[in-house]
């Protein structure tokens, strides 16, 4: 009897250590996991930032500031403008024929 009572204590000994250990292991994932969330809702967060500067960022006049400034690129006037006359594309075009 005296060694069926020893393994039966041994048994919920080992029972209440695998209890402990799951339990541990339980709640060390729910940290985890509540770390993950935190860092997927900052990221989150990062992102709607980050959008919102990238429209701020691409207004029209923003950027035809930055074409004027950066680039020296200036608004098209019939002065600079050149026409590409029909006669002109003929040439083009027949000269693409020929080859």
């Amino acid at each position: 009897m005296a060694r069926l009572n020893l393994v039966l204590l041994l048994a919920v000994l080992a029972s209440a250590l695998y209890l402990v250990h799951t339990r541990y292991e339980s709640r060390r994932l729910y940290v985890e996991l509540e770390k993950a969330a935190a860092q997927s809702r900052k990221i989150e967060a990062d992102k709607e930032r980050l959008q919102v500067e990238r429209r701020a960022q691409a207004t029209p006049l923003r950027i035809e500031k930055l074409a004027r400034d950066r680039l020296q690129m200036r608004t098209a006037t019939p002065d600079i403008t050149q026409y590409v006359t029909y006669k002109d594309a003929a040439v083009a075009q027949g000269g693409a024929q020929h080859e």
